[in-house]
């Protein structure tokens, strides 16, 4: 570049001084080591979140020799590793907890409906197949039911005029009923648990419950 380019004084010269590295930081927790200790190793097992500092001589001799297992014997080893393949959370072996038959789920949906004429056959579907006719249920004074709404309520297989309390309480049976845990991880009735979840979130939501 030449002397006389309008671009020369733009270039940055290096300092006069020495550049110095900064000393506000945490120094090295190796014993005997007065580097700054820039680099984090962790403390191992039974101090999960905890760190060392160490400079960066020492952080790579120590993860070097670093074992998470350290101290732990085979059997402890498999048992750990194991359990980490499902979050470590307790599982069980399929056939321990069998799930119920579909038949028998539509009967515990039905009984839960049945008690106390808690829901009604808008279509007179149970009608044609032998089933008892329920009157529709009373619509609260002062409140207009929108079909959504309506519909909400069909799937918890309650009736309009049911209280917050007693929607709480259904769903929850319903979730039981439902749920994949509770059937020995059957799937087969996950779309009608999801259509109890949005039914509830929908009454919530509209201020029923």
């Amino acid at each position: 570049m030449k002397l006389d380019s309008p671009f020369f004084d733009r270039l940055r010269t290096k300092p006069n001084k020495t550049r110095r590295a900064k000393t506000d930081g945490p120094r090295c927790e190796w014993p005997g080591c007065e580097q700054p200790g820039a680099h984090r190793a962790p403390k191992g097992r039974g101090n999960e979140g905890k760190y060392w500092n160490y400079c960066l001589a020492h952080v790579r001799e120590y993860n070097h020799t670093y074992n998470y297992f350290a101290g732990m014997g085979d059997d402890a080893v498999s048992a750990y590793q194991k359990d980490a393949m499902t979050g470590h959370r307790p599982t069980w072996r399929m056939g321990m907890r069998a799930a119920p038959s579909a038949e028998e789920r539509t009967a515990r949906e039905a009984d839960l409906g049945s008690k106390g004429a808690r829901w009604h056959d808008p279509f007179r579907f149970f009608e044609e197949v032998g089933g008892a006719a329920r009157p529709a249920p009373e619509v609260p004074e002062g409140r207009t039911i929108r079909n959504a709404e309506r519909k909400a309520f069909e799937v918890l297989a309650l009736e309009i005029s049911a209280p917050g309390a007693e929607i709480k309480s259904r769903f929850k049976e319903l979730v039981k009923i439902h749920h994949p845990d509770t059937n020995g991880g059957d799937r087969s009735t996950e779309d009608r648990l999801r259509e109890i979840i949005q039914a509830y979130n929908y009454l919530k939501s509209v201020g029923f419950c």
